[in-house]
């Protein structure tokens, strides 16, 4: 609330009659208030940053190997991860692999051709010594985003090495 108060006006002794100032006092209280009860109300309704987590679904392990289902050659993506955002791919017991990368025409149009050819493709993620952690999260969102719901990270064998150019 704002006041007015009144000076006392006593020492007037004589010749003109002046006006009286009045100093005015405003209440801040009110103010302060709902400058709080806002800052509470918007703390209280937004809603923080939630962790990005990448979801991994791992198999159980098997007592009995020979009751495994066994993956049929046709039905083998193989992707290398190899240094400098270099992607080795083939199906199957190709000889040789192709190479591809991240990119619009990379590995996604690859993977969404695949898919569509065979619907029981399964990638199997075999990353160099030389790859980065942030390839292995790449084609793991790249698999997501192709919908591949059957997808495993494997290690490179001296076979997949033979079929890589350069590759030590």
């Amino acid at each position: 609330m704002a006041e007015v108060s009144a000076s006392s006006a006593s020492d007037n002794a004589g010749g003109k009659v002046r006006a009286k100032k009045l100093s005015t006092k405003i209440d801040m209280t009110p103010m302060v208030d709902l400058a709080f009860l806002l800052l509470t109300f918007f703390i209280l309704t937004t809603t923080f940053n939630k962790k990005r987590i990448l979801e991994l679904t791992m198999p159980e392990p098997v007592e009995d190997p020979s009751k495994l289902q066994l993956l049929k050659a046709k039905n083998a993506f193989n992707v290398v991860l190899a240094e400098d955002n270099k992607i080795y791919w083939w199906i199957g017991f190709a000889e040789s692999a192709q190479v591809t990368n991240y990119s619009d025409k990379g590995i996604r149009k690859i993977l969404l051709e695949e898919r569509k050819a065979n619907p029981d493709l399964m990638v199997l993620i075999k990353p160099m010594e030389k790859s980065r952690y942030a390839n292995v999260v790449d084609i793991l969102d790249e698999v997501e985003i192709t919908d591949i719901t059957r997808y495993a990270i494997v290690e490179l064998t001296e076979e997949d090495k033979q079929r890589i150019p350069n590759a030590r």
